[in-house]
């Protein structure tokens, strides 16, 4: 391209959206307001279908080029919701709604695939297909599974699917991505342990669960040091424990809960039968009783090999050659776009952010500046996946 001059056209106008769905975030399935702004722009630049409420409140779009009877259809994904945090910074724009605040750039995603929608549908610079996915509750909702089981692929006839997210401390301009496993599967546990309570001053009368779970804690970190390949990788990380709430009692019962990450559903069988074995081994030693609960959470986000190197390909066209990363290393948090890419092949890739707080921050925000560069991509992968003839 690189930068679309139709699309940099625009850019002040896409900052607009941008802002405007930051300051009204929705938390997982919450995001009406949203999905409405969405809604509402797209009939404003003429798309030809557009479908509410799939996967409960995301929104599909569908944009058919010059040919659209050449038989190829690709799908682009943005999520919408917000998280449960305090916004701090006193932006002009800061978030309406106490509690609530895009503190990972899903407002700058869903605004930039809207401004790609709104070149898309005024060019038609292609032949094929184009459908643009307005995912809500990626934040621990599985939105991208509810709008999978909604039949959404099957229904729009996707056949490859892409997805973005943007990376604070990548510069702007610049993208990262890799074949195979780039974000990590995410599972959630909970061991609670029922003992003999007993009074403070007598504990030779009881068991004492805290002793028994602090010791099972313990133990559990010794799972991905001592059973997990060095050359693997696991993360395995207790966030909390409770019990008791008193200074003379030792209660009856403790608990505590954490995450489970890994990169590969071997690894991720191995630290959950060690688990199961450690805390159950340890509570018998102690004559307790144990209860282990796995919530699974999403799968592994593992890119397909050729739609990778198309998606390097189009990026490079955008930005240059030496600003795409094609050994992004993998990052061990979650992402429901997982789902999407277990239905259909398709990338997942980083765009940087730049130099911004964190992902999940109280001060985080989405840098405007990186807007032309991820719509550029996102028309690209459509002009170039599918070129006019």
């Amino acid at each position: 391209m690189p930068i679309n001059n139709r699309i940099a056209d625009f850019h002040d106008e896409i900052t607009e959206w941008r802002r405007e769905i930051h300051q009204h975030p929705g938390l997982l399935y919450d995001v009406e307001e949203t999905a409405a702004l969405v809604s509402q722009k797209l009939k404003e630049f003429g798309v030809d279908e557009i479908v509410e409420g799939i996967g409960r409140t995301g929104v599909v779009a569908v944009i058919k080029g010059q040919k659209s009877d050449s038989g190829r259809v690709v799908g682009m994904r943005a999520d919408m919701d917000a998280l449960p945090i305090i916004e701090k910074r006193d932006l002009p724009y800061k978030s309406k709604y106490d509690g609530k605040m895009h503190a990972c750039g899903h407002d700058g995603h869903t605004a930039m695939l809207l401004g790609a929608a709104k070149y898309l549908a005024e060019t038609r610079n292609f032949d094929g297909t184009a459908v643009v996915i307005f995912q809500p509750a990626e934040e621990g909702g599985a939105g991208g599974k509810a709008m999978c089981d909604d039949g959404m692929m099957k229904r729009f006839g996707v056949q490859e699917v892409y997805g973005l997210h943007n990376m604070p401390g990548l510069p702007v301009g610049e993208f990262s991505i890799r074949p195979g496993p780039i974000m990590a599967g995410t599972d959630e546990f909970t061991i609670t342990v029922n003992g003999k309570g007993a009074h403070a001053a007598m504990p030779h009368m009881g068991n004492d669960p805290i002793i028994i779970a602090t010791q099972m804690v313990q133990a559990l970190q010794s799972i991905v040091s001592r059973n997990v390949d060095p050359l693997s990788s696991a993360v395995l990380t207790v966030t909390a424990i409770h019990s008791g709430k008193a200074y003379n009692v030792i209660p009856q019962e403790a608990q505590f809960y954490g995450t489970v990450r890994t990169l590969d559903g071997e690894v991720r069988d191995l630290v959950m039968a060690r688990m199961k074995t450690v805390v159950e081994n340890i509570a018998a030693a102690y004559d307790a009783e144990v209860k282990i609960e796995i919530k699974e959470g999403y799968p592994v986000t593992s890119n397909h090999a050729e739609q990778t190197d198309f998606a390097a390909k189009v990026a490079k066209d955008v930005v240059g050659d030496s600003r795409v990363n094609v050994e992004q290393l993998p990052v061990m948090g979650g992402e429901d776009f997982s789902y999407m890419l277990e239905e259909r092949p398709g990338a997942f890739i980083f765009m940087g952010n730049g130099d911004t707080a964190g992902l999940h921050h109280e001060e985080y925000d989405f840098n405007d500046e990186a807007i032309p560069v991820g719509t550029s991509y996102w028309a690209k992968i459509i002009e170039t996946a599918m070129p006019a003839s």
